[in-house]
């Protein structure tokens, strides 16, 4: 939905091969890195337990720049050259609207394992990340509840902000509040001090926020100026790997996610020690890690209930498949969106911190197997 560029296709190989990664790029590389953790951690299980249908996987990784264009080559090089079985991918909205004819026309499964605005259903898409229902729509009350109902929207002038927004203004007027302001930045400012003045002025209790990328900076800048003393920021999309970032600024920040890394529950414990153990020094854990692995893991689940690699088969048996998961057992519904556990959490020193478990929360994608 938002954040980088990677296309992430699967080979169940013949032979046991290695992942080929080439550098990431386009803005949102740290999720993309995030991705690729949960997708090794996937396929070194899979293998180790004698891979899929006796096959191991293969992870073939390329680069899509986070441009439609590239994402949409290399897509189409990877099923027509590579002759992979699905793939994985990609971060951006923008991408994801250019990959999903292609997996139609193709006929080859495509696993969306990030958050995003919805409205997609297709037989060749599974999404393993929250939708609105699951993530705003659980924020939002909370919000205000706790802190207030006036809100100013900021979000970057791309795809996923724009839709989000348009989802949040008549939930937030439903619960009795108001959007004060709504901004988008262009992705080339450096001095935010203008927006933070404006921000102030508004007096607006909850800042919604949906600026990832090149505008994480401003958390830092707004923090150093007060502005967070003065509201609260409600923060779509914020996981563990963004804390470095901030430096230390941005405490007390509200998110809602689909796992916490800090979590005690020992199923969690042991998924997020594993991930530490093959992750590079210093590299955080997050939701990304545990969606991304659920995408193998139900690929696995729906081959073996098919009985064969094949393509069509698979996603037959994709559709209703349910499969462990860290945080609890993720079931793909009818249109093909996940089903899953959802956590309010908010920021505190390096980590995130649950403040509240919302259980299993099925999803509302905005579109139905009709629309296939």
């Amino acid at each position: 939905m938002r954040r980088f560029s990677r296309r992430a296709p699967l080979n169940p190989a013949k032979r046991s091969g290695s992942a080929r990664c080439c550098l990431f790029s386009g803005g949102v590389e740290l999720y993309g890195q995030q991705a690729k953790l949960g997708l090794d951690l996937a396929a070194r299980d899979i293998n180790a337990a004698g891979g899929i249908l006796g096959r191991p996987v293969e992870v073939i990784y390329v680069d899509d720049k986070t441009r439609p264009g590239s994402a949409a080559e290399a897509m189409r090089s990877l099923v027509e050259k590579q002759n992979v079985l699905a793939t994985v991918g990609p971060i951006t909205s923008q991408n994801l609207n250019a990959l999903v004819p292609i997996a139609e026309s193709s006929k080859t499964p495509l696993l969306y394992a990030t958050n995003y605005e919805g409205g997609k259903c297709s037989r060749y898409l599974f999404s393993f990340g929250a939708v609105p229902n699951q993530e705003l729509g659980q924020l939002l009350p909370y919000m205000s509840r706790t802190f207030g109902n006036t809100y100013f929207l900021l979000g970057a002038d791309r795809v996923w902000p724009h839709q989000m927004f348009g989802i949040a203004q008549p939930l937030i007027e439903k619960l009795g509040g108001k959007v004060v302001a709504t901004k988008y930045t262009l992705g080339t400012e450096h001095d935010f001090s203008p927006l933070i003045g404006e921000i102030a002025a508004s007096k607006a209790k909850v800042l919604l926020f949906a600026l990832k990328g090149d505008g994480m900076d401003f958390i830092r800048q707004a923090d150093e100026a007060g502005l967070l003393k003065e509201i609260t920021v409600a923060f779509l999309g914020l996981s563990e790997v963004d804390l470095g970032i901030f430096r230390g600024k941005g405490q007390n920040m509200v998110t809602v996610v689909p796992a916490v890394a800090a979590s005690e529950d020992p199923a969690v414990k042991a998924f997020v020690a594993k991930a530490r153990a093959v992750a590079e020094p210093g590299v955080a854990v997050s939701n990304y890690v545990m969606t991304h692995y659920n995408t193998l893991i139900a690929l696995k689940a729906a081959a073996e209930k098919a009985g064969k690699l094949d393509k069509e088969a698979i996603i037959d048996a994709m559709a209703g498949l349910a499969v462990p998961s860290p945080t609890g057992p993720v079931t793909l519904g009818q249109h093909h969106h996940a089903a899953m556990s959802m956590f309010i959490a908010r920021t505190q020193g390096s980590e995130l911190v649950q403040v509240r478990p919302l259980g299993k929360i099925a999803p509302e994608p905005g579109c139905s197997p009709a629309g296939r």
